[in-house]
């Protein structure tokens, strides 16, 4: 006899730039592969065709490119195709979907450190998203640490990097209090140390969701 299907998992992985997401969620989505899962590994902005597109777009160019109400729309509009191109249909398949930021970035980023806009953001969210991820893993680490380590990775999608330090810090409190804020479904990380050991703590907190 065997069971129905397994119900779909929607996860992100969240925090400031350089704290090691993409490398915890490629960590977790192999992780999670070795147990017989269907793992969709994906990313924002971007994860569909026309996502990927706007990615370009608000991660590339000088600092001052957009206004934050612009870069709400732009990231809003991404979203919306990711979800429903590459997120829902992985979760109706009951997958677990891995993704390296998602709506909390756009609280934060847009939304709470570039102006008060973060009603806006929760706003246009409700109109054209109306979902938030089943867990959400918080990686937090020091500011200085992890604008050095994404400085250091060279890409030419640095552009929230550049905005300094004081806008990391900015960033850290704001992500902290938005997990206080979403307790049911935010754990906060600590992300310092080998990557090893980060991925052994978020271990089992994925596996009491599963």
């Amino acid at each position: 006899m065997t069971g129905g299907p397994l119900a779909g998992l929607f996860l992100t992985l969240e925090g400031i730039d350089g704290s090691g997401k993409s490398t915890q969620a490629r960590l977790l989505a192999d992780a999670l592969r070795a147990q017989g899962r269907e793992v969709l590994l994906t990313r924002e902005p971007g994860g569909s065709p026309g996502a990927e597109e706007i990615r370009r777009l608000v991660l590339t160019g000088d600092p001052g490119r957009w206004s934050a109400e612009t870069e709400i729309l732009l990231f809003t509009a991404a979203r919306r195709d990711h979800l429903e191109k590459t997120i829902e249909p992985a979760l109706a398949r009951g997958a677990v979907v891995i993704c390296d930021r998602f709506a909390d970035s756009t609280r934060i980023y847009q939304g709470a450190t570039r102006g008060d806009l973060r009603a806006k953001v929760d706003t246009l969210h409700d109109l054209m998203i109306g979902r938030d991820p089943d867990l959400t893993l918080i990686l937090d680490m020091d500011p200085d640490a992890a604008l050095s380590r994404g400085l250091a990775r060279e890409t030419d999608e640095d552009r929230f990097e550049t905005f300094g330090l004081a806008f990391q810090q900015g960033v850290r409190r704001s992500f902290l209090d938005l997990a206080a804020t979403y307790a049911d479904r935010c754990v906060v990380v600590p992300a310092q140390g080998d990557p090893a050991d980060v991925a052994a703590r978020i271990a089992p907190i994925v596996q009491a969701r599963l």
